[in-house]
């Protein structure tokens, strides 16, 4: 079926995220540096972080377990700008394309609620799209199958007439499960070329 809606991801897609950034003069060590964001602030928490608007809760949560981190966890909130410098320029030029083209384009991010009320300030870009599902919002996660289905029925999507764009293998695979299509995002030149093979003209 042709493409009548794209689904975009944010957070390496559209935005550059790297936490590893923030912390670059905190933890000079890169060892060591690496260690801390895989076994304190890793990607379960920063994916349960996702889940929730408040940040602080989960960041009392996670002192209280490493107590003597304290000062490098409340880092991740106070230098969450460092992480996102800005967007993947190439990525965002693809989105103008498409919704210039009178393609129907929303967004469907693993987000937490705070941070993303802040980089919707920041990032122009998001004003192109017809609707977002954040997750910190909603309370559901990518790649649960509920969150897929709350964002068809919030904009009326028709799922096999659906085109979905992640970087993260599970969910391409969610999407694909409930029935959308989907491709990888691995870089924009990819994404030009996986576009194009659709039958999607930017």
């Amino acid at each position: 079926m042709t493409i009548r809606h794209v689904v975009f991801d944010l957070g390496n897609v559209l935005l550059d995220f790297d936490p590893e950034r923030a912390y670059l003069d905190l933890i000079p060590d890169q060892m060591k540096r690496r260690a801390f964001l895989r076994d304190v602030c890793s990607r379960d928490w920063i994916v349960a972080q996702d889940r929730v608007h408040a940040w602080a809760p989960g960041e009392a949560e996670l002192i209280a377990r490493y107590p003597g981190q304290e000062a490098l966890i409340r880092a991740f909130r106070e230098r969450w700008h460092d992480m996102v410098p800005g967007p993947i320029t190439d990525s965002v030029g693809i989105l103008e394309a498409l919704s210039g083209d009178g393609l129907d384009v929303t967004a469907l991010t693993n987000f937490n609620g705070e941070t993303f009320d802040e980089a919707s300030q920041r990032f122009g870009f998001f004003k192109l799209f017809r609707g977002m599902t954040v997750s910190g919002r909603v309370g559901l996660l990518k790649p649960e199958a509920e969150i897929f289905a709350h964002h068809a029925a919030s904009f009326d999507l028709v799922p096999e007439a659906t085109l979905f764009i992640d970087d993260v293998t599970a969910n391409v695979v969610a999407a694909r499960n409930a029935g959308w299509q989907s491709i990888q995002f691995v870089d924009p030149d990819r994404l030009r070329r996986d576009l194009h093979s659709l039958g999607v003209k930017l």
